[in-house]
C-alpha cells in the first residue's frame, strides 16, 4: 500500500527533474560583448553563458539522454582563430560552490570589489572592469558543477553519482569535452584553475584528462585541499594540530595576541611556529601519555605563546587546539569570533558567547556582495533570466557528498595528491602553480606545504611545481595588492 501511494509522487518528481534539465539545455546561449585594456592593448571579447549536457559514455546530441545540464560562462577574445589562443577552465570548490568567486573575484574581465581588509563594503554592489584579469593570457571558461549555480542533474540517481569525488570528476571531463568540441578548441593549449575543493577536483582531473586523451599545459591550484587528512580535526589524526599552528600564529600576530619577539612581525611568528610545529610539537603529540609532566607543561606554554590562548586551556585540550577552539577562544575576551576563510576578519559573539558556529565572518563578508552582484550581472548584462535560485553555496551538496573513491568504503580522508603526482610524472610538460593565503584557516598555507612535500615525484619533475604565498585569506584576490601579485606570479609562471 505504501509503495502504491508513493510511486506516483516519485515518478512526478523524476519527470520534473528531467523536464527542468531538458529546458535548460534547450535554452539559447546568453551573450554579451565587452572590451578591456591591458598595458595599452585593447582586447575585445564575447561572453557567453550556456548549458552543456553530461551524458553517460559521452553520447550527447541524439544518443543517451542528458544526466545533467551544467552552466558554463565563457570569455573569448574576438578576432582570434580558434585554437591559436590558450584556454583555461576554472571552477571553485565547496563541494557545493559555484564558480562566481574566481569568476568575479580574480580571473574574468569583470570583478566585484571588496575592501582590502576582507570586510564587506556597504551596498549597492557592482561588477566593474578588472585590470588584473587573467584574460590577458588566455580565454576563460567558468564551470558551475551540478547543483551549484543553476546547474542541475536530471534524476536522483544522476545526482547521487555526480555528488561524489569521482562522479564529479567524470561529469566535468564530459563538460569540457563537449565545450571543446562545440567551440572547436581542441587545438588550444589547455589550463585548469581550481580553488579549495576545486584543487581536490583539479588534481584528479589532471590525471583523468590524460586518460581521456587530453594533455594539460598547466594546472593552477588556489588554496589547496588535496589531502583532507591535513585539515580534518578528528580523534586519532594529529596531523592538523601541527600543520595549523603556524597559521594560528600568523593570525594571532595580526590581531595583537602575541608577546615578545614573535609579536614583532608575521614573518617572525610564522618562522618560530614552523620550527616548533615541525619538531618538539610533533614529538609531544606522538608521545601522548608517554610525555613527562615537565615537557608537557613546556609544550603547553609554547602552544599558548603562538596562539594567544592560555596554557591552562591548551593543557585542558590535551595540547591539541582545533580550528573550532581557536575561532572561539582566541578573541573571546573581546567578544569576537575569528574568521575561518579570512582570519583577518572577526565577528561579534552573542551575549552568551557560546561555541555554536552560527556563521563565518570571513565568508559572510563577501557572500552577500558576490551573490547579489552575480545575479545582477547574469540577468541584466548577459540576459540569463532564470527565476529559480542561483546556488552560490549549496550546503546540501556539501552535506551529501560521497568522499569515497573507487571501491573504497569509509575513507574519511580523501586524497588526490597521488593523482597529481601521477599526472606530473605522465606528462613531461605539465607545470603547476599553487597559491596560498597566509590568513586562510580553512586550507592553511602550512598544510599545503606538507601536501606538496609528500608528492611522489622526482626532483626534475618537482622543478615544474611553484608555490606562492599572499597576505590575505582563502580568497586572497579580494585584497587588491594580492590580486596584482597573483597575476604577476601567473605571468612569470607562464614564461618559465
Amino acid at each position: 500500500m505504501t509503495t502504491d501511494t508513493q510511486a506516483p509522487a516519485t515518478t512526478d518528481a523524476t519527470t520534473r527533474q528531467r523536464e527542468a534539465v531538458d529546458k535548460l539545455l534547450a535554452r539559447p546561449a546568453a551573450r554579451s560583448e565587452g572590451t578591456i585594456t591591458f598595458s595599452g592593448v585593447r582586447h575585445d571579447y564575447t561572453v557567453t553563458a550556456s548549458f552543456m549536457p553530461v551524458t553517460a559514455g559521452g553520447l550527447a546530441d541524439g544518443g543517451a539522454p542528458a544526466e545533467a545540464a551544467v552552466l558554463t560562462t565563457a570569455y573569448l577574445k574576438k578576432g582570434v582563430t580558434p585554437g591559436e589562443r590558450p584556454l583555461c577552465f576554472a571552477f571553485n570548490g565547496g563541494p557545493g560552490s559555484a564558480s562566481i568567486w574566481l569568476h568575479l573575484g580574480a580571473l574574468s574581465p569583470k570583478q566585484v570589489v571588496i575592501g582590502d581588509d576582507g570586510h564587506a563594503p556597504a551596498p549597492p554592489y557592482a561588477v566593474v572592469d578588472n585590470p588584473q584579469s587573467w584574460f590577458e593570457h588566455f580565454d576563460l571558461v567558468f564551470i558551475d558543477p551540478p547543483h551549484t549555480g543553476w546547474s542541475l542533474a536530471a534524476s536522483d540517481d544522476a545526482r547521487k553519482k555526480m555528488l561524489s569525488v569521482d562522479g564529479d570528476v567524470d561529469a566535468l571531463v564530459e563538460v569540457m569535452r563537449v565545450w571543446l568540441t562545440r567551440h572547436q578548441r581542441w587545438g588550444s593549449p589547455l589550463y585548469l584553475a581550481g580553488e579549495s575543493y576545486g584543487t581536490t577536483r583539479g588534481a584528479a582531473l589532471a590525471d583523468k584528462l590524460l586518460g581521456a586523451g587530453v594533455s594539460l599545459a598547466g594546472l593552477i591550484l588556489v588554496s589547496c585541499a588535496m589531502d583532507l587528512q591535513t585539515i580534518v580535526f578528528a580523534h586519532g589524526n594529529d596531523l592538523p594540530y601541527a600543520l595549523f599552528l603556524p597559521a594560528f600564529a600568523n593570525t594571532a600576530q595580526y590581531h595583537g595576541l602575541l608577546k615578545g619577539s614573535i609579536a614583532k612581525s608575521s614573518d617572525a611568528a610564522r618562522a618560530a611556529a614552523e620550527e616548533f610545529a615541525n619538531g618538539d610539537y610533533l614529538k609531544a603529540l606522538h608521545a601522548g601519555a608517554r610525555l613527562d609532566s615537565r615537557e608537557r607543561t613546556r609544550v603547553a606554554r609554547r602552544v599558548a605563546e603562538f596562539t594567544g590562548l592560555s596554557a591552562d586551556l591548551v593543557d585542558q585540550h590535551n595540547l591539541r587546539i582545533s580550528d573550532q577552539i581557536y575561532f572561539f577562544e582566541a578573541m573571546r575576551s573581546q567578544g569576537r569570533i575569528v574568521g575561518r576563510l579570512e582570519s583577518r576578519v572577526t565577528g561579534p559573539m552573542g551575549a552568551n558567547r557560546s561555541r555554536d558556529w552560527e556563521f563565518d565572518p570571513g565568508i559572510d563578508a563577501i557572500a552577500g556582495p558576490y551573490g547579489m552582484a552575480a545575479q545582477a550581472y547574469f540577468g541584466q548584462t548577459l540576459g540569463l533570466d532564470l527565476e529559480h535560485r542561483y546556488q552560490a553555496l549549496n550546503g546540501d551538496v556539501n552535506k551529501g557528498w560521497n568522499w569515497n573513491r573507487g571501491e573504497a568504503k569509509g575513507n574519511g580522508y580523501t586524497s588526490t595528491t597521488p593523482d597529481l603526482a601521477r599526472a606530473m610524472r605522465r606528462s613531461p610538460h605539465l607545470k603547476v602553480l599553487v597559491a596560498s593565503g597566509r590568513y586562510d584557516l580553512g586550507t592553511p598555507y602550512s598544510a599545503t606545504d606538507w601536501s606538496l612535500a609528500q608528492l611522489d615525484i622526482p626532483g626534475d619533475v618537482r622543478s615544474r611545481l611553484t608555490h606562492r604565498y599572499y597576505d590575505a585569506g582563502h580568497m586572497m584576490y579580494t585584497r587588491s595588492a594580492d590580486l596584482r601579485q597573483l597575476k604577476a606570479d601567473l605571468a612569470e609562471w607562464l614564461k618559465t
